[in-house]
């Protein structure tokens, strides 16, 4: 019913900020530090499967509008393009984005392709032992889509796009998941990847494997999908470097807390032992200074830059991002704030 969906905006924009006067707000600098990288502002580019259908080369075009923004771009193991062929179009490396599957020949397989890279941030999402129930995706033809009727329609929404027709299915390919690819081969079709990956999930994996993710990757470890307190005590006592708050965008569970209501309950508890991340609803720089006022270190976007590409590609993202950032200067100087390590709980009405 995506209710989650819709509390993790409604949420947000429920919280109040207070605003101040004849401060001095001449100098404002939205930087700060996520996990070694020195960021333009507190924002990272979360990672979304398959965005590489948005786009001629999605996850490229958005990796490289991330670093001209000079903001951490996160590849997904379930991207069109593979992690070699990202990292060779930028310059700095790329955050790279797990999932826990069965295969653990492959995770280590995948993990040295990505280690090559000289990536140093690791995150493992850990809320899809199965994969939600997600009746959009079967609405929309993505999967599920075994009937006549269904292929109908997927072929209709095709059809009557030309212009993403020649941009991404003539000159996009190959539409595989470039990660996936040495295992499967490159003339498995794009069904085949789904089926593989919703069938390779692992629901048998505990805390105790994150072992063996530490035992296979000398970088740095963010654990994805906390929403318990008692979830995140059990995050800092694996020794990982941060945590991002995180309901997968709602379309996991759905009925959990937005992310914005699980968070400061996590803050209080961790008492500053993790650097936390927190995704969900965020749209604004408005958002950007709610959550930063409720204990967060930074935030993840998704549908944001996700759209902005399908819409105009790198640029798209570069705009989305520009926006972001000025809106939160904006957001910083009424509040009073020149720097993003003085945001804290005082900002937002009780």
């Amino acid at each position: 019913d995506e209710v989650t969906l819709r509390s993790n905006r409604r949420d947000l924009q429920q919280i109040l900020l207070r605003q101040r006067v004849l401060k001095d707000v001449k100098d404002i600098s939205t930087e700060t530090e996520l996990f070694g990288m020195r960021c333009s502002l507190p924002a990272v580019l979360a990672p979304v499967g398959l965005s590489g259908l948005n786009a001629r080369r999605g996850e490229v075009q958005a990796a490289l509008a991330a670093e001209g923004r000079q903001v951490p771009f996160v590849l997904s193991t379930m991207s069109v393009c593979g992690i070699q062929e990202v990292s060779e179009a930028v310059s700095n490396p790329v955050w790279f984005q797990l999932y826990m599957v069965k295969d653990r020949h492959f995770m280590i397989d995948l993990l040295n392709r990505v280690k090559q890279t000289g990536s140093e941030v690791l995150i493992v999402t850990v809320d899809l032992p199965k994969m939600g129930t997600r009746y959009r995706d079967f609405r929309s033809g993505l999967t599920g889509c075994t009937d006549f009727s269904c292929r109908l329609w997927r072929l209709w929404q095709i059809l009557s796009r030309p212009r993403w027709i020649w941009d991404v299915g003539v000159m996009g390919g190959p539409h595989t998941l470039g990660n996936v690819t040495p295992l499967l081969g490159s003339d498995t079709g794009l069904e085949d990847f789904l089926d593989w990956t919703s069938k390779n999930f692992d629901p048998s994996a505990t805390w105790n494997d994150l072992a063996f993710v530490r035992d296979n990757w000398p970088g740095k470890i963010v654990i994805k999908g906390i929403l318990d307190p008692e979830d995140a005590k059990q995050a800092a006592r694996c020794e990982v470097d941060g945590i991002v708050v995180s309901n997968h965008g709602g379309r996991q569970l759905d009925g959990v807390p937005s992310t914005v209501k699980a968070l400061p309950a996590i803050v209080d508890t961790l008492g500053g032992a993790l650097k936390i991340l927190v995704d969900g609803g965020i749209r604004s720089g408005l958002d950007i200074i709610r959550m930063l006022a409720l204990g967060a270190d930074g935030v993840l976007i998704g549908r944001p830059w996700a759209y902005a590409l399908g819409s105009k590609g790198e640029q798209g993202v570069r705009d989305v991002l520009g926006l972001l950032q000025e809106e939160l200067n904006i957001a910083m100087a009424l509040t009073g704030h020149n720097m993003i390590d003085t945001i804290d709980r005082k900002v937002l009405v009780e």
